[in-house]
């Protein structure tokens, strides 16, 4: 919504993004582009498809995978954009050409509500007014990727339209792993002199394929390979929405928004088995058991051919949410000084239609699972959820002079779900949470070069209904397809500061040049992670493990010289730790006890977060009409999940080299191309712990804890062509 205020009175470092950013580097989504250029950002390639990236932020994640504790918030045009069900974010459901801008903001701002702990991801979509133009933008390459995608905005000074349409697909480079995307965004506006209404409308249809990580020694005989297949997961989404600003004089804005948000999301994954037939034969039981498995008739399983060596893994997760949101603008002044202050409320309500199922199998000669048509009882899961969230809150940017300005917020949230169990009763349950949060800052303009900032806050994280229904130690889930009996979990709740320097020198070497030097501290009280339970790759349950904390250092530098050269660079130093001890169950560690437990100590790191991360990019017209680019992204080494107690070797370090080149004719016709992993690095931004079990003995590899391992992409190439009028 409005009220927006000027960056350097933020009290935060604040990244942004426009249109021209993403097209100029050829990225085929938010988070492509976020994890290129931005600073402290990386990803997990835990799925291995380029629309399903676990993007970490400071050591927050944000993914559209359940069965991670998510960290940031995701808004589109004021809208909040994470699933109700798991606060998971997917990235295919906006077509990138709608995208106008996007600010990644670091630290737990209350005015971004819920679900803010390590910061919050804000996009604004474009309107006939700020796009009138008409293209159509087509590229294809490695992979037998092509992207066809057709945008139209139109405006007479009062009314407009946009509307943009992307079809994506490519056969990916990994065995069996096609996707294909089709999405699309239209916006009908109307402006006066006074204010502006737009409403929007967008859908996507997905069909996604991230066959994951595979065992490290899979990964020495073939990169492209896969562990066990299918793994799909396919988006129904749509969105009406309704947003608008109203200035009642030049001091006092109105701003709100109202929504409908729905989308189905279905998932389909094929694994090795936990099933064999037992002591007493006859029977199927479950690994390590001697309690004979049922099927959803109540009947036990006989052991055969057909139901030993696989499982197909199906879940259903029907949500919808509706919301609104009215806030309210004073630009007055305050005993002779600027004074913006602003309060507003919003109301959001969802519900969701869980169901999943379990379907016993065997594995053919490419490791896919055929299915044979009978269903494991105990995995059953019908459930349905209902969230009412209330938030309310206020922020005051107070000048106190020309250069010091001081920033205050506060926001009060209620929570209320209630769980229902369709199959069964173990499930069923009420929460009810609510706090109160804080924040305070200041800026402080030296001069134009050099501005200072600093501030606390807090925010707090309410437990999803996917995590409340996981968190019994006794009764592990296997995510994302069965749930449990609900103990409760505390909520998080982050606290942090963050100081830092900003600035920018105009008229260097006929350019300028913007920087920023930082430091940021975060910890998060009761967090909530993900213990892993047995030896299957995701079994395991939610829990509390006290506290955790991200610190760490951020300096960026972009510049530009002579208007046709420009470079950006970002380093980022990111200490994430657990400071309370516990003991975590990871039984395919190789360093665990006899009881499949590690310690995890005071200040042990946590897992997926490089500890440095180094980005450079540059670019230059070469000619008026080439233009010629490259950037560099290095990682430092991380732990594997499942090693929360650093006992193991950790992933390597890496670096990327990526180039990209346009060539504009005219102002009608533009081709361009873009080549990843110049020099076709080998590396994996992805570990955690499994079991091969019998999956992989027809190639040799027999039965034992192991490695599994996110691989790297190939060097690949694209080109294509823009046509606009």
């Amino acid at each position: 919504m409005g009220a927006g205020i000027s960056l350097d009175k933020v009290t935060t470092n604040v990244h942004v993004m426009t249109a021209e950013d993403m097209a100029r580097a050829q990225s085929i989504s938010i988070a492509d582009y976020m994890n290129q250029y931005m600073g402290s950002v990386s990803v997990n390639d835990a799925q291995n498809n380029p629309l399903q990236p676990d993007i970490q932020y400071r050591g927050f994640t944000i993914s559209p995978l359940m069965g991670l504790p998510q960290g940031l918030s995701v808004y589109t045009n004021g809208i909040r954009f994470n699933e109700p069900f798991g606060d998971s974010v997917h990235w295919d459901l906006i077509p990138k050409g709608a995208v106008e801008s996007m600010t990644l903001q670091g630290g737990p701002n209350p005015a971004y509500g819920l679900n803010s702990l390590g910061g919050a991801i804000a996009i604004k979509t474009k309107t006939g007014f700020t796009a009138p133009e008409h293209s159509l933008t087509l590229s294809g390459g490695s992979w037998s990727r092509h992207n066809e995608e057709l945008t139209s905005g139109w405006n007479n000074g009062e009314f407009a339209y946009f509307l943009d349409l992307q079809y994506f697909h490519e056969e990916g480079w990994r065995d069996f792993s096609p996707s294909g995307v089709f999405n699309g965004l239209g916006t009908l506006s109307w402006r006066g002199d006074d204010g502006q209404l737009n409403l929007t409308l967008a859908g996507a249809n997905s069909s996604l394929i991230g066959n994951g990580a595979i065992p490290v020694e899979l990964e020495a005989i073939d990169r492209a390979a896969i562990f066990t297949q299918p793994d799909k997961t396919s988006n129904h989404f749509f969105m009406s929405a309704l947003d608008g600003n109203l200035w009642v004089n030049n001091e006092i804005e109105l701003a709100g928004n109202i929504y409908y948000r729905s989308n189905r999301i279905d998932s389909l994954n094929g694994d090795g088995s936990e099933f064999e037939e037992c002591d007493d034969p006859g029977f199927l039981c479950e690994e390590g058991s001697d309690e004979i498995v049922e099927d959803i008739n109540g009947e036990p399983i006989l052991a055969n051919d057909e139901v030993e060596g696989g499982t197909l893994n199906t879940s259903e997760t029907d949500q919808w949410s509706f919301g609104l949101a009215l806030q309210a603008a004073f630009n007055q002044r305050l005993w002779g000084h600027e004074n913006q202050f602003v309060i507003g409320s919003s109301y959001d309500l969802s519900r969701v239609a869980y169901s999943a199922d379990t379907e016993l199998g065997s594995l053919n000669n490419e490791r896919g699972v055929i299915g044979s048509g009978i269903l494991v009882d105990e995995s059953r899961v019908r459930l349905d959820t209902t969230t009412n969230s209330f938030g309310t809150f206020f922020t005051d940017v107070f000048n106190v002079t020309e250069k010091l300005a001081v920033n205050v917020a506060a926001r009060y949230n209620i929570v209320e779900i209630d769980m229902q169990d369709r199959y069964g009763t173990a499930l069923t349950g009420k929460h009810k949470f609510g706090l109160f949060n804080p924040a305070a800052g200041l800026t402080y303009a030296f001069m134009p070069e050099i501005n200072f900032y600093g501030g606390y806050s807090e925010s707090p994280r309410v437990p999803t209904p996917m995590e409340l229904s996981c968190a019994d130690p006794k009764d592990p889930c296997k995510l994302p397809n069965a749930f449990i009996a609900d103990p409760p979990l505390d909520q998080v709740v982050a606290k942090s500061w963050e100081v830092g320097f900003r600035g920018h020198f105009s008229n260097v070497l006929d350019g300028g040049v913007q920087w920023n030097l930082g430091y940021f501290n975060t910890i998060n009280h009761n967090d909530i992670i993900f213990q892993s339970a047995g030896k299957a790759n995701s079994a395991g349950f939610f829990d509390n493990v006290g506290r955790t904390q991200r610190q760490g250092v951020e300096l960026g530098l972009n510049s530009s010289f002579f208007d046709r050269w420009r470079m950006a660079l970002n380093y980022s130093y990111i200490n994430a730790v657990y400071l309370t001890p516990f003991t975590a169950h990871s039984p395919s560690n190789p360093f665990a006890d006899a009881n499949g437990d590690i310690q995890v100590q005071n200040g042990s790191h946590i897992p997926g977060i490089p500890e440095h991360i180094v980005k450079f990019s540059s670019d230059v017209d070469i000619i008026e009409s080439l233009t010629f680019g490259f950037n560099v992204l290095f990682n430092a080494e991380q732990f594997l999940r499942g090693d929360e107690a650093n006992l193991d070797t950790p992933l390597r370090s890496f670096a990327v080299v990526n180039l990209y080149t346009e060539y504009r004719f005219n102002e009608h016709l533009t081709i361009f191309g873009r080549l990843n992993n110049l020099f076709n690095e080998k590396y994996n931004n992805f570990g955690a712990y499994g079991q091969t079990g019998d999956v992989l003995e027809g190639i040799g590899i027999a039965d034992q804890d192991t490695r599994f391992v996110g691989v790297s992409a190939p060097r690949a190439g694209w080109v294509g062509v823009k046509l606009s009028l």
